[in-house]
């Protein structure tokens, strides 16, 4: 793959511990995070007061994002600066996929990394039980909540 990279932007609801949105880019830019927000919006129409957190990472403290996200009735949050603990429950997904999907493999190219992420998450998605969630997936989890 040799200097090759993908960036991966990620949603997660925090109530059901599943990545509701996704976007993979070969940039680290502004764009990633709001095809990310694009596509969570098509799938989860109402988003009045949902509180979307995140660190500064100058994707979100860019006057695009700012500007998009109280468009849709979304509020920012935003952990302090270097305050790593504010953004744990993205670092631990983040840190499952690198070692679950990513580490354990000699990947050769950019589609198949991409390909490992999309199936990865949808696994963790669909099958991984969680113990937070009762051992149930998230998935099922959300089914259960709605009930």
């Amino acid at each position: 793959m040799g200097d090759q990279r993908l960036y991966l932007s990620a949603i997660k609801d925090l109530c059901g511990n599943d990545i509701v949105a996704f976007h993979i880019s070969h940039s680290n830019d502004n764009e990633l995070v709001l095809k990310t927000f694009e596509k969570a919006f098509k799938q989860h129409k109402d988003v009045t007061g949902v509180i979307v957190h995140s660190d500064q990472g100058f994707q979100y403290t860019s006057h695009a994002y700012h500007d998009m996200l109280p468009t849709v009735g979304a509020q920012i949050s935003m952990s302090r600066r270097g305050n790593c603990l504010d953004n744990a429950a993205m670092e631990s997904f983040f840190s499952y996929l690198k070692a679950e999907a990513l580490y354990p493999y000699d990947i050769r190219s950019i589609e198949e990394a991409q390909q490992r992420i999309e199936a990865f998450i949808q696994f963790y998605n669909e099958e991984r039980i969680q113990l937070k969630l009762n051992k149930l997936t998230p998935i099922e989890y959300r089914r259960q909540l709605a009930a």
